[in-house]
This record gives structure tokens, sequence and C-alpha cells, in this order.
């Protein structure tokens, strides 16, 4: 074969294996895209399922295709301000449309780096899509915050976080030990139950007032009654968290409420409880540690050794 022929026989084969890529390619579809987002109104099948590690909630500012723009970055310590943000679509759009999930479209979180400070906060919404909501801060520091909602037509919600400073004179604050029982506003509440890591937790609290009486009269907040956030030390990882059916259905109207944690790994973490009695909303903070899951296999019974000492003979 002359060099011309083995010329054109070698771009012949790159032809056809450039065009077997192409077909392939487009078979499947570009490397890490996404599949297409539905139609507003339409649910979306939740993603498949891994046995990989779980994957904790918060620390991403943009997830689902969807972005929390924070517009208020840094706010005064001490003085009132107000917080403003936009939810964004995977085209840059302001999202409009939310499902309502536990009585409101979206909620906000707003955390200390040192999870001293907390607050659950229910923003308003205005037709170009901005939320806002006042907002006071106690101390400086390094802040989280976190929106918490369902786009529309979507099954399974979503956690985004975004940083905020809030400027002043700084002072470090230790967080509390890790204890089963705390005070709030004359009120006891005591924890019941502990965090596994890598699995679900159930997660029983008991309140009680100035006398030790048990309280019977826990009204509904935000869908049941009581409402649980658990965050990790550190990073600040935003656990899912679930309310009991009776607590839901208002079956159970205290003194105990029952929650389902997921936990994705041991540590430290600050669980904040809100819930209502006469009318105020109180909250609860706890700290614990969540320790390595037992397992539940059962265990071969192994047959005694057989001792080959001769000690006693």
């Amino acid at each position: 074969m002359n060099p011309l022929q083995k010329i054109g026989a070698f771009t012949a084969a790159l032809g056809v294996a450039f065009g077997t890529a192409y077909g392939v390619g487009a078979a499947i579809g570009p490397v890490g895209s996404d599949p297409a987002p539905a139609a507003h109104g339409e649910p979306q099948e939740p993603a498949a399922s891994t046995s990989g590690p779980l994957v904790p909630a918060g620390l991403q500012v943009s997830e689902g295709g969807h972005t929390l723009d924070l517009r208020t970055t840094a706010l005064t310590a001490g003085r009132p301000g107000t917080l403003e943000f936009v939810v964004r679509d995977a085209h840059g759009e302001a999202v409009t449309r939310y499902e309502t999930a536990h009585g409101k479209q979206l909620h906000l979180i707003v955390a200390s780096r040192d999870l001293t400070t907390y607050r659950h906060l229910h923003p308003v919404r205005t037709a170009d899509g901005t939320w806002s909501t006042p907002v006071d801060l106690p101390a400086a520091g390094a802040y989280r915050v976190f929106a918490d909602f369902v786009p529309a037509g979507a099954r399974e919600g979503l956690t985004l976080g975004s940083d905020l400073t809030v400027t002043g004179r700084y002072t470090a604050t230790a967080m509390p030990a890790p204890a089963s029982t705390t005070t709030v506003d004359g009120y006891t509440v005591t924890l019941d139950g502990a965090l596994s890591a890598g699995g679900e937790s159930d997660l029983t609290f008991t309140v009680r007032d100035d006398s030790g009486t048990p309280v019977t009269g826990l009204q509904p907040y935000l869908g049941a009654y009581g409402h649980l956030v658990a965050l990790r030390s550190g990073d600040l990882a935003y656990l899912h968290v679930h309310p009991h059916d009776e607590a839901r259905t208002g079956t159970a109207a205290g003194p105990a409420v029952s929650f389902t944690a997921t936990t994705p790994s041991t540590g430290t973490y600050r669980l904040f409880l809100d819930f209502k009695v006469a009318g105020e909303v109180h909250t609860a903070s706890f700290t614990t540690e969540a320790g390595i899951r037992p397992t539940t296999e059962p265990q071969e019974l192994q047959e005694p050794q057989k001792s080959h000492s001769t000690h006693g003979h």
C-alpha cells in the first residue's frame, strides 16, 4: 500500500471512531449533566438511591437546580436589621412558586457558627420573588443562613445555606455541655433518646412547667406539636428531622412530642425544639453527642474452646 493509500485508510478509521463516539454520547448525554427539569406543576421523580454515605443538607449554596442568592451579607450586632434574599432557578430567574410545607412556603433558619444563637424566621415574599424578614442578632461573629423549602411540583425539599457576617465586638462563647434537660421561659424540657451516626434515631422531648407538672396543652405549631432543627457542630450540617405521626395528626398534645432524625456522622450536635403554649412559641436548646450506631445483626454462637492448660490437673 502506497503512502497516499495508508493516509486515506487512517482518515477513514478516525471517521468511524468519532462517529461511534458521537452516537454513544448523544444516547447517554453530556458527562455530568442533570436530567431535564420537570415542568411547573409536574412532580419530579426522586433521585436514585445509592448505598453511599448520608449527605447532610445546608452545606451548599446551590443544589437541585436552585441557588440561594443572599442579598444581605452583613448586619450589625444588637441592631434591628433586615435580611433579603432570592431563590433562583437553573436559569438565574427568581423562583416565585413553592409548595407549602409545615404551614409555610419557606422556613429561614439563622444560626451562629458557635451554635449559641438561633433564629427560626418566616420571611415574606414580594411578587418578584424577593424574600425579606426583620432580624435582630445579639452577638458579633460568623453566622449561617438556611433556606428550607419545596419547589413547586417537587416531591422533595431543599435546604440551601449561605454565610452571614454580624459585625461588632466579638467575644468567643463556648457551646453548652451535653445535657438531657434544659430550661426556657419557665419550662423544663427533657430529652429522651440519642443520635446514632449513619441512620435514623428517635428523639422524644417532654415539657413540664415550673412546678414540674407535665404540660398537656401544647398547641399546634407549623403543622405539629413541635418543630425540631438539628445542626452539626463545625460545618453546621442541617439534619433531616420529621415529627412522628401522632405529633402531626393531633392525637398527642403533650407533654411529649417525638421526632425521627437522620444523622450522617458521629460528633457534637445542637438541637433546637420550638413548642407553643398559650399562644407563645418557646425554643429549647440541647447539646448532644452522636455515637456509632449499634449493630442489630445477631452474632453467631461460638463453641467454647477447650483448654490445653495442665494447671490444676
